[in-house]
């Protein structure tokens, strides 16, 4: 009976300990969202993000401020947008002078490799910037005929030049638009488009490493860079119009460019950008790109969709000539196997229709000064069944460069080949490494770009003045190279459960509102110790790529070792984030969605840390002076991103991820890099120029910044690591004389976290006594 009443008594008193601690937090609704919250909250994310693209097109109006007074003021006024256009495309290189393009020949073949009706054809190369070359054919017309315009003529990226010019099978004769515009007596300059061949990519050769397209591989560094495939081709086509400037001698030649596919993009930017180029034929490539993201990832282009659609595109033309062939492109499908999937398929004719509206709206607003040749600037087709590039459209495209009805020299005269042709998998291949050995050009010098960049931040004198001066470049951090969104954060709204109870501490998922259709999500780990009225410091554990909360305080995790848990039971308060860097493709496509809103995943995750720091401030335990950061891998970065845009993080902890990060992301020189892994979306635009990761630590100085570093973690190597970790404590320790608040802990250890120096770091600059 006693041991019975002992039995019921402790009962009792374990369900009045269970009863004291409540069920959700103070201030908070109770939780009631079940299933995966975190897939629930990145299909959030999701629907937010295809409404904010939705939402595109009506905003870009704020964008412009087109002055239609005259014709010359319009060209001034929309400068501001074609410069936008040439950054975000990376067309800013000089590119090299030449007197003329070069014949490819050997003593065994020639140059001329095929003659067509009044024209021949050659293999030629030309220099585009630095050692950049561009190859492919050029069409003379010749004899006694009179060259009436130059004409740079773009394949798609599935064409070869000789199959444009019907040297080789592949495309029908009515598609075949160079020779006919040579023939007509244009000369052609036609460039070879990197291809979407699809090949293994891994350090030092074999079949590992993910399968990528050409056109991706070069994507991927070039982006970090500042540059982008696109620009390159642009500019490609750019020098061919230098060259065609420059043999006029101060006259005034008549330039065009005309591409398909691929091609025709390349030609509406190229057009855009340069105001030599008279007249442009866009054909299988016009519509709305607010799905840009469902295109191959070689046409990312970071920010496009904020102030250009091709309408947009298309109205830096203006008041030039622009003709659109509405005849489908090719639609694109890429496989998911670790390069960027993609499901295009080209717009209907209705979709196609309403771009071009959108451009006829502004066209017609547009003075045409001097009353030119041409009364009507803009043709348009809009058939989509038809042959692309057809003789209507030839015959539209050459009136409008040239001023007369001359007519286009319809005659079907196939060309004869006349030597053996350029080996297109060999062009192919050196092209594409030509690109690839320009970027690590680039990369070579970019620390000496950065340096230049961060140098009137690091002419502060003291810490005061630091202080003043890190704001100019944070707002370009947060607005150029995360990406800022204009909402204000919804009230918070907090909703918690308590679902974790442990010897000594207690756990709290808690849900907070962001924007509309975006939540935060983590866990709040609650010491058992706590003294009414005390207030603590909380530490901000932050999982890494395709983790959970729980994985940094149960289960022992072999990244982790619980080290939330731990640090819990040393007396912090903990809040586990749920961060967006899970579901494989369902997070990296968000990064395709943001990219051309001019943002990135840490746009939307700087202000769900926001908000979470705004929430933990409330709570009565909370010292809100007192809250650090502390992130594993993508954790990592993490820490090195969000903390310099969230002032309350009084502390920042890295681990498992500091690196030279812009050559982590660009080397193709390195195994351990980016380019020979699946992580697509992990490039961001221009860090090479701006941002690396000790330009970021300068942005959370003069607060406290640690590394953590495990000897044989394969993400970096030690000396990689140390050298860029330099960089950031001669900032704290020389410059502003602060090197007790900066360190790096490196132990003999793999991709985890040690707990060891970094708990101490914690103890030390949260003011923390260790137990």
């Amino acid at each position: 009976m006693l041991r019975c009443a002992l039995l019921v008594g402790l009962s009792l008193l374990t369900i009045e300990v269970v009863a004291a601690e409540p069920a959700v937090l103070e201030g908070t609704k109770p939780l009631e969202l079940q299933g995966d919250i975190a897939a629930t909250m990145v299909a959030g994310i999701d629907q937010f993000l295809l409404k904010e693209l939705a939402a595109a097109p009506a905003k870009r109006a704020g964008e412009w401020q087109r002055d239609f007074s005259s014709s010359a003021a319009y060209v001034k006024s929309i400068e501001p947008q074609r410069k936008r256009l040439a950054h975000i495309l990376g067309v800013r290189d000089a590119r090299v002078e030449f007197e003329s393009p070069e014949l490819i020949a050997t003593t065994l073949h020639s140059a001329l490799i095929g003659k067509g009706k009044d024209f021949e054809i050659f293999a030629v190369r030309w220099p585009v910037v630095r050692d950049v070359q561009a190859e492919g054919l050029l069409l003379l017309p010749k004899g006694d005929n009179r060259i009436v315009a130059d004409v740079v003529a773009i394949p798609s990226a599935e064409q070869t030049p000789e199959q444009l010019v019907g040297l080789a099978e592949g495309i029908a004769a009515e598609s075949q638009y160079p020779r006919f515009l040579a023939q007509s007596g244009c000369r052609v300059l036609i460039p070879t488009t990197i291809s979407r061949r699809m090949q293994k990519r891994s350090f030092g050769g074999g079949d590992r490493g993910p399968n990528l397209t050409d056109r991706e591989f070069v994507y991927r560094p070039a982006f970090e860079m500042g540059r982008h495939i696109l620009g390159y081709e642009v500019q490609q086509v750019l020098a061919g119009v230098d060259w065609f400037a420059r043999e006029a001698g101060g006259g005034n030649p008549r330039i065009g460019v005309i591409g398909y596919g691929d091609g025709g993009q390349i030609a509406l930017y190229a057009a855009a950008l340069d105001q030599r180029i008279d007249a442009a034929c866009v054909s299988g490539y016009f519509g709305p790109r607010e799905n840009l993201w469902q295109e191959p990832l070689d046409r990312n282009v970071q920010g496009l969709v904020v102030t250009f659609g091709d309408a947009e595109v298309a109205s830096l033309i203006l008041p030039r000539s622009l003709v659109v062939d509405g005849a489908a492109g090719p639609s694109i499908k890429l496989p998911s196997e670790g390069g960027g999937p993609a499901d295009y398929q080209y717009p209907s004719s209705a979709a196609i229709d309403d771009e071009w509206n959108r451009l006829e709206e502004i066209a017609a607003k547009v003075p045409l000064e001097p009353k030119g040749f041409a009364a009507r600037k803009l043709g348009f087709n809009s058939e989509t069944a038809k042959p692309f590039c057809d003789e209507k459209i030839r015959m539209g495209f050459l009136v409008k460069l040239i001023g007369n009805d001359a007519g286009l020299n319809t005659a079907e005269v196939k060309p004869e080949r006349t030597a053996q042709l350029p080996d297109a998998a060999a062009r192919q291949a050196r092209l594409v490494k030509q690109l690839i050995d320009d970027t690590q050009t680039l990369l070579q010098s970019s620390p000496q770009v950065r340096s230049e960049f961060m140098k009137p931040l690091y002419a502060s004198k003291n810490i005061d003045e630091y202080k003043v001066n890190v704001e100019t470049v944070r707002e370009q951090f947060a607005t150029e190279a995360i990406g800022r969104f204009d909402h204000k954060l919804l009230r918070a709204d907090p909703r918690s459960r308590k679902t974790y109870d442990q010897e000594k501490w207690t756990g709290y998922e808690v849900l907070l509102d962001v924007f509309p259709d975006v939540f935060a999500y983590g866990v709040l780990l609650v010491p058992k110790d706590l003294k009414p009225g005390e207030k603590r410091p909380v530490v901000v554990c932050q999982h890494g790529l395709e983790g959970r909360p729980t994985d940094t305080f149960q289960g022992d995790h072999y990244a982790y070792h619980d080290f939330a848990a731990k640090l819990c039971e040393q007396g912090f308060i903990i809040f586990a984030p749920q961060n967006i860097y899970i579901g494989k493709d369902k997070f990296r496509t968000l990064q395709r969605k943001l990219n051309p809103l001019g943002k990135t995943l840490f746009s939307v995750m700087v202000p769900q840390h926001q908000q979470i720091c705004n929430w933990l401030k409330t709570l009565p335990m909370v010292d809100k002076d007192r809250i650090a950061f502390y992130g594993l891998s993508y954790g990592g970065k993490s820490a090195m991103r969000i903390p310099p845009l969230v002032p309350d993080y009084c502390l920042s902890i890295c681990s498992a991820d500091f690196n030279e990060w812009v050559a982590k992301n660009a080397s193709t020189k390195l195994p351990f890099s980016y380019i020979w892994t699946g992580e697509y979306e992990i490039f961001e635009f221009d860090l090479g120029s701006t941002f690396n990761y000790s330009e970021m630590a300068a942005l959370i100085c003069p607060r406290p910044f640690m590394v953590e570093r495990g000897h044989t973690d394969g993400v970096s190597t030690d000396e990689w690591v140390a050298h860029e970790y330099a960089k950031v404590f001669y900032n704290y320790s020389h410059r502003l004389k602060i090197g007790d608040r900066c360190e790096m802990e490196i132990f003999d250890g793999p991709h985890t976290i040690n707990g060891k120096g970094t708990f101490a770091f914690l103890h030390k600059h949260l003011n923390w006594p260790a137990k």
